[in-house]
């Protein structure tokens, strides 16, 4: 996983909440095995008639957020089934960041395993980024500027340490490498061996 410390893009305003996992990514395109593939598939149901066929006028499709790295949506993004296809659709998508007022837990967690920076902001300051084009999100100083105005964002402590440091799972796991053999050779429980 790459490290996060703060990116200048796009945004895209997707001002809808409530927004489902099913919704992100259909359930239908759960079957490929690996992170990557996914994108194409994000708000497939949204994008697509029943047919196949694009549905006119979604936001993603739209030429002007072409390449945009920062979603803007309302309360409660990520909601529903606890499937990390969903961050890896966005990941794969292009996005860096969702900013939203409210995440669910389970999603939260799923961006940070990922590499993708879930930015809790108020519901004013969600709007106020809707209207704006471009903005910089930095992780260090916990702020998103668009154009004149800067917002601050809540993440935790332990979150954005695991984004500015690049860790995944794995890699939390190896950097306590040394403490764990310790344990094992200092243990006093038998071997059922």
């Amino acid at each position: 996983m790459k490290s996060f410390t703060a990116i200048s893009g796009g945004i895209i305003p997707l001002g809808r909440s409530n927004v489902d996992t099913d919704q992100i990514i259909p359930k239908q395109f759960l079957k490929l095995i690996q992170r990557t593939g996914f994108g194409e598939f994000l708000f497939h149901d949204w994008r697509h008639e029943p047919d196949g066929s694009m549905r006119p006028g979604f936001i993603l499709d739209d030429p002007a957020y072409k390449d945009s790295k920062i979603l803007v949506t309302g309360s409660n993004f990520g909601c529903g089934s606890s499937r990390e296809h969903a961050v890896w659709a966005l990941c794969d998508y292009g996005f860096e960041v969702i900013v939203a007022s409210s995440f669910a837990d389970i999603f939260f967690s799923n961006c940070i395993k990922n590499g993708l920076l879930p930015a809790r902001v108020g519901k004013e300051d969600a709007l106020t980024l809707m209207q704006k084009k471009e903005a910089r999100v930095d992780l260090i100083s916990q702020t998103i500027t668009a154009e004149s105005h800067t917002i601050p964002f809540e993440i935790d402590p332990q979150a954005k340490k695991i984004l500015l440091e690049g860790l995944d799972d794995i890699a939390r796991t190896l950097n306590l490498e040394e403490k764990i053999t310790r344990f094992e050779r200092d243990s006093k429980t038998p071997s059922i061996l």
